[in-house]
């Protein structure tokens, strides 16, 4: 952990700017925020925001995690994203063959990368009717022996993520997953209003990229777009992209779900690199115009990182700088029940980027160390 004191022409402390003032920062940790240029501060170009928190990151830098489900490429992909302005990384596995389930959780066990917050398993047991990207071939209800394996890597893992959906998973396995620390998100369902609250009160806290992998908003059927918008024991990810969830859409959301939706990115290894395509579980993906698709058009994935995300909502939807921002630091941090980031007041993790005026990341830091 590092320390050291940052000027900046304003600083976002994740509830309120601060205008020509200086980050205090000692071990790691955020000291305070004082007004003007501290002597020896170091000067910081454009303004000074807390670093994003992506629960849904599949790839980047070229890696894709189900490709390789190692440290090293837990390591590639959070520094990938680093560069985008993204400090804590759920690093995510899309639906595979167990054998690959079992070679994340133990990458995941093994990983010492800055910026590694923990593993979200997207599948497999979800419902193929709503596969999405995902393979059906490899598509299953949960077994007992999934359910204890698990188990067992919530009590290994920092934090963990299972997206599953009610159709292959039970409500006394999602009892079972969330008592044992793992925040159990729903998704890839064509379940109904009730069915999503009944899992709810199992103890699901999340709901996974909103709108997509699941039926419509019906106003006879609402389903898990209802049951995420109403139910207030649901916090919901958004892909912010342009392309996954429509302008409208996004708005309606943001103004249901006020402090409990927050944004993803669903990026995939094509970030922070110039591939034209990549390959998952055999399938090729296609890579044009902003977009990842499936040979049949269906999305694969985001090409975004969060900090794009920040930027599409502020440009396309006319939010402000910060409440944008919040969606990606402050909201995702609270979906985690993180208290210690996505803010930088006194305490918080020094986890921070240099922000210029076109919303972009042009520095960040971990834990007061400059890292990209």
């Amino acid at each position: 952990m590092a320390g050291g004191l940052f000027h900046a022409e304003r600083i976002f402390d994740g509830t309120r700017w601060h205008d020509d003032a200086s980050l205090r920062v000692n071990e790691g940790r955020v000291v305070e925020i004082l007004r003007g240029a501290a002597a020896g501060a170091m000067p910081v170009d454009g303004w000074i925001a807390p670093g994003l928190i992506d629960l849904q990151v599949n790839g980047g830098g070229g890696v894709l995690f189900n490709n390789d489900p190692s440290p090293a490429g837990i390591a590639a992909i959070t520094a990938a994203h680093a560069g985008f302005g993204t400090t804590s990384v759920m690093v995510t596995l899309i639906t595979d063959r167990p054998a690959v389930t079992t070679a994340a959780i133990a990458a995941a066990r093994g990983a010492r990368a800055p910026g590694f917050l923990g593993l979200h398993l997207e599948g497999p047991h979800l419902d193929p009717v709503r596969k999405g990207t995902h393979d059906p071939d490899l598509i299953r209800p949960m077994t007992d022996d999934d359910l204890a394996h698990i188990r067992q890597a919530a009590r290994d893992l920092p934090h963990l993520i299972c997206t599953v959906a009610p159709e292959a998973v039970t409500l006394e396995q999602v009892r079972a997953l969330a008592g044992a620390g793992v925040v159990v998100s729903l998704g890839h369902s064509d379940c109904t209003l009730a069915t999503a609250r009944a899992y709810a009160g199992a103890g699901a806290r999340m709901v996974t990229h909103l709108f997509n992998a699941m039926s419509p908003l019906g106003h006879r059927a609402p389903g898990l777009v209802g049951a995420a918008l109403d139910d207030a024991r649901l916090s919901a990810g958004l892909i912010a992209d342009g392309f996954h969830v429509a302008d409208a859409a996004l708005g309606v959301a943001l103004r249901a779900k006020v402090g409990t939706v927050f944004l993803v990115s669903d990026a995939m290894s094509t970030v922070g690199s110039d591939l034209t395509g990549l390959v998952l579980n055999g399938r090729q993906i296609f890579r044009a115009e902003g977009r990842l698709t499936l040979a049949d058009g269906t999305l694969a994935g985001a090409d975004i990182a969060l900090i794009d995300a920040v930027r599409h909502l502020h440009q396309a939807l006319d939010l402000p700088v910060e409440a944008a921002l919040r969606l990606a630091s402050a909201a995702p941090a609270a979906a985690l029940g993180l208290t210690d980031r996505g803010h930088l007041r006194p305490g918080a993790r020094a986890d921070f980027i240099a922000l210029s005026p076109g919303i972009r990341a042009t520095a960040t830091w971990i834990g007061g160390r400059h890292v990209a």
